[in-house]
Parts: structure tokens; C-alpha cells; sequence
């Protein structure tokens, strides 16, 4: 019966954890950079293509999320503020009334916040 009751508590607990990852963050975009994701091959040449990847400062945590593939996007101007949401390894969010996903590369503690 203690097992039961155990293992009940756990999951409800777990299900609220899940859910809490769809709350809305906010964010500052802080940079801008281009890096290569990829190759275009005509003939005899190959390029390499470029894709954005920004830094969003949250309350403790930089992330470094990255175009999923390359794209003629527009460039979001430093010191954005965006609210965004994480599903996995995606950011979701909305910047100067265009919705964006992008891939999250890698985050970090933010040490000016700490």
C-alpha cells in the first residue's frame, strides 16, 4: 500500500514538473552572430551557408539557440525583450510580431545575474 502511494505521489509530481516547462519566460536577446550550418554544392564548388545564433539572457540562464535550418530570416535587433517557452531541445517565441523556433545549442548559468 506504501509503494502504491508512493509511486502515486511521484507521478503527480512528475506531471506537474512536465507542465511547468509550457510557462511562458521572459528574456533579452544580448548578440547576434553568424555560424556556418551547412553546405551548398553547385557543380564543382561548395559554400557554406550561414545561420543566426542569438544569446537570450532569462533570470539565471543564457541560451544559445540557433536557426533550425538556413534561412532568409531577418535579423532580430540586440536587446529584443521576448517571451518565450522550451519543448525539448526548442525555444518558441515571439519577436516584433513574427513567431520564430529555434534550436537550443547550449545554456549556461548567467554570471552577471548570479
Amino acid at each position: 500500500m506504501k509503494k502504491s502511494l508512493l509511486l502515486a505521489a511521484v507521478a503527480i509530481y512528475g506531471a506537474g514538473l512536465a507542465h511547468a516547462g509550457d510557462k511562458p519566460q521572459s528574456g533579452t536577446i544580448i548578440s547576434e552572430t553568424s555560424v556556418a550550418c551547412g553546405e551548398k554544392k553547385n557543380k564543382d564548388t561548395s559554400v557554406q551557408v550561414l545561420c543566426h545564433e542569438y544569446t537570450v539572457r532569462a533570470a539565471a540562464t543564457d541560451y544559445h539557440i540557433r536557426q533550425p535550418k538556413p534561412a532568409d530570416e531577418a535579423l532580430i535587433p540586440v536587446n529584443t525583450p521576448i517571451e518565450f517557452t522550451l519543448d525539448k531541445d526548442k525555444m518558441k517565441f515571439k519577436a516584433g510580431g513574427k513567431s520564430y523556433e529555434y534550436l537550443v545549442v547550449s545554456e549556461a548559468a548567467s554570471l552577471g545575474r548570479l
